[in-house]
């Protein structure tokens, strides 16, 4: 299975941050708070972006902390040959192409983010990313993820499928670039936001919220 997701982003790579506005129809929003909710202390913070991908939110917590020390991983070089080319010629940024549920981090991060990637775990390695994730951060730091939640019910979920179809029917992209997303999310793994956030509180996060949310598109942050 994971083989087949790594097969189905290095594909999407060289078109995904042009089809990323049509097919998440809350964009601004959702991405923007992610921004916004990874709130740290100084002008230098070191960061962790887990599924990184082309670098896209990346760029824009880049446009927050100019200074910040980044560490991008992600299991398809494809998408990491994007985010190079991205931001050649600038310091600070580090490229791991591995899996991050499994990679050794020898450092703590003041902040550890994610984008669109978690999602497509099993609902264990969530739970265990989780607690990964809070032992990686520094004392106050600050796990922020934008991601697809299913909904509580199957009649919620179900809607929530049938909205995004409406919306991205409307987006002017073309049928190929809608087929390949919609065969993306099949594999999708989306557990139920109620169950992060409780998973979040059991791996030993001091303060933990959603802080967006549009239908499936969720943003949570949990401090440490």
């Amino acid at each position: 299975m994971e083989n087949t997701i790594k097969k189905q982003f290095d594909e999407a790579a060289r078109r995904y941050d042009e089809e990323r506005r049509g097919l998440i129809p809350c964009f601004d929003d959702f991405y923007g708070s992610a921004v916004a909710w990874t709130e740290i202390e100084g002008a230098k913070p070191v960061i962790l972006d887990l599924g990184a991908g082309t670098g896209l939110l990346t760029s824009m917590l880049l446009d927050k902390f100019p200074e910040a020390s980044l560490t991008l991983i992600d299991f398809s070089e494809e998408m990491l040959d994007r985010a190079r080319a991205r931001f050649a010629g600038r310091d600070g940024i580090r490229f791991v192409t591995a899996d991050y549920t499994a990679f050794e981090f020898e450092s703590k991060f003041d902040a550890v983010v994610s984008s669109l990637s978690i999602h497509h775990l099993e609902h264990e390695q969530k739970r265990e990313l989780f607690r990964r994730v809070r032992e990686l951060l520094s004392p106050g730091g600050v796990f922020v993820n934008a991601d697809q939640s299913a909904g509580d019910t199957p009649e919620i979920d179900r809607k929530y499928g049938e909205l995004w179809e409406q919306a991205i029917s409307r987006s002017g992209l073309t049928q190929a670039a809608i087929g390949a997303s919609k065969a993306r999310r099949a594999l999708d793994k989306n557990a139920s936001l109620s169950d992060q956030l409780s998973w979040l509180r059991e791996a030993g996060f001091a303060s933990v919220d959603c802080v967006y949310k549009y239908n499936e598109f969720t943003v949570y942050m949990a401090r440490a």
